[in-house]
């Protein structure tokens, strides 16, 4: 049986995303830190399959769980492409638990994947904000201003070898004549 992570092992706090949970003391590897919960949904039930609200964790194609509670702190765990947690979700018992996959020291986010479902409606077109990704945008923003900086220094020295031409060849003239060019003179 997996360890359970005692009821202080977490807190809620600020995000980079709104609120997010944050440990509070070290939580090992593989260690149960919290369960999901909340109302059970059938989605047979019509009243049931048309409540919409960003805390619905599917647990099959029949049963959700509605984790908008405000007790259900486990809501407030946001997500990652490179996550320190998992979902354990056990769709018999209709339960769900979230489960390290790291160790995690105090003051990390704790955080999981929420699915390429959730991920493709809700999260790609406002862009992922999970640490990975920010630091993933951050580099690619720094390889198109090195970039636009190559270029503007390449057409810099371009303009400078047009100008350096230009004014070697006005050098080279003098009152309207070429100067130490053999000039050809008719007589």
């Amino acid at each position: 049986m997996p360890d359970i992570a005692p009821r202080k092992a977490y807190r809620v706090g600020k995000s980079k995303t709104g609120l997010g949970l944050f440990a509070t003391m070290p939580i090992k590897k593989g260690t149960r830190i919290i369960r999901y919960f909340g109302p059970i949904l059938d989605s047979r039930i019509p009243a049931h399959d048309e409540i919409e609200n960003k805390y619905l964790f599917e647990l099959n194609n029949r049963w959700t769980i509605d984790g908008s509670v405000r007790k259900n702190l486990a809501r407030y765990i946001n997500h990652s492409c490179r996550p320190n947690a998992e979902s354990d979700v056990r769709p018999r018992e209709r339960k769900v638990f979230i489960r390290a996959i790291k160790n995690i020291e105090p003051g990390d986010e704790i955080n999981y994947d929420y699915g390429t479902d959730y991920f493709k409606a809700y999260l790609k077109p406002i862009g992922c904000k999970c640490p990975s990704c920010e630091a993933k945008r951050k580099k690619q923003r720094a390889e198109a201003r090195a970039e636009r900086a190559k270029v503007k220094a390449r057409a810099e020295r371009k303009a400078e070898k047009a100008g350096t031409k230009g004014t070697k060849a006005a050098k080279k003239k003098f009152n309207g004549h070429a100067v130490g060019k053999k000039s050809r003179a008719r007589a």
